[in-house]
C-alpha cells in the first residue's frame, strides 16, 4: 500500500461555487513533495492540512476533521471505465491518491501511517457538491457519485509529518465496529435509517455527521441500532 500521488490545489476562478470570491481549490495537481501535513484548526478557521494547498470555501470544507482527502486510484480507474475518459491523479480533488488501500472499506477511526511520521485518522466520507460536478463537467454527477457510495475519505491529523509521492501507507489501527466509509456515507445520504448505527463510532466520526445521527435518534428512536449489519 502506498501514496501513489500527492496533490495540492491553488485558488482558481469558477462559476460553480458560491464562495464569496468565486474561487475554488478543487483542481489538485501532483507534486513530488515533501509536503508537511498538520492539523489546520477548526472548520471555518483552518483550511487544508497540507502546506500550500488551497481550501477556499471554509464554510463547508477544510478544518481538523477534513484536513486531508484521500481517494483510491482503483476507484478512479473504475470511474474512467464508466465515463470513458482519462482521470489523472487529483481529478476528484483528492490530496492523496492511494494504491492498494481499501479507502471505501476503511473504518471510521482507522489510522494510517504515511511515510515515517504522519499518522492520519479516517473521519468521514466526502459528500459531493455542485463545485465537484462543475469541475468534472459531468451531467448529473452528484447523483451518480452518490449512488456508487465510494466517496473517498476525509482524514484528520493525529501526528504531523512530511510526506512525498511513493511513501508507504500502513494501517496501524482498525476499530472493531461496522462503520466503514461506505456505510457512513450511505447513512447520511441515501439510507438514513442507518444513522443510529453510526453512533458506535461517534468518538472518531466527523462531529457534524455524529450530530446528524444523534438528532435522528432523538426524533425517531434507535431504529434497532444494536442489530446485525451488512458491512459497507
Amino acid at each position: 500500500m502506498k501514496l501513489l500521488s500527492l496533490n495540492v490545489g491553488r485558488p482558481e476562478a469558477s462559476e460553480h461555487t458560491d464562495q464569496a470570491e468565486g474561487v475554488t481549490g478543487i483542481d489538485k495537481q501532483a507534486v513530488p513533495g515533501p509536503v508537511r501535513v498538520a492539523a489546520p484548526g477548526p472548520k471555518g478557521v483552518g483550511a487544508s492540512g497540507l502546506e500550500g494547498d488551497a481550501v477556499c470555501d471554509m464554510r463547508h470544507h477544510g478544518g481538523d476533521h477534513q484536513a486531508v482527502y484521500a481517494f483510491a486510484r482503483e476507484d478512479l480507474d473504475g470511474w474512467q471505465g464508466t465515463l470513458g475518459r482519462d482521470l489523472r491523479n487529483g481529478s476528484f480533488g483528492e490530496n492523496l491518491t492511494t494504491e492498494g488501500v481499501d479507502v471505501t472499506g476503511a473504518k471510521i477511526g482507522e489510522r494510517w501511517r504515511v511515510g515515517s511520521d504522519l499518522v492520519l485518522e479516517v473521519a468521514s466520507g466526502r459528500i459531493p457538491c455542485r463545485t465537484f460536478q462543475g469541475h468534472l463537467g459531468e451531467k448529473g454527477w452528484v447523483k451518480r457519485f452518490t449512488a456508487r457510495a465510494a466517496p473517498g475519505a476525509y482524514l484528520r491529523v493525529i501526528e504531523p509529518g512530511a510526506i512525498r509521492a511513493g511513501d508507504r501507507i500502513e494501517i496501524v489501527h482498525r476499530p472493531d465496529h461496522e462503520v466503514t466509509v461506505a456505510f457512513q456515507f450511505r447513512a447520511v445520504t441515501t439510507e438514513r435509517e442507518l444513522l443510529p448505527r453510526l453512533l458506535v463510532a461517534a468518538d472518531a466520526l466527523d462531529p457534524e455527521a455524529a450530530e446528524t445521527a444523534r438528532v435522528y435518534v432523538a426524533k425517531n428512536g434507535d431504529g434497532g441500532a444494536g442489530g446485525d449489519a451488512t458491512q459497507g
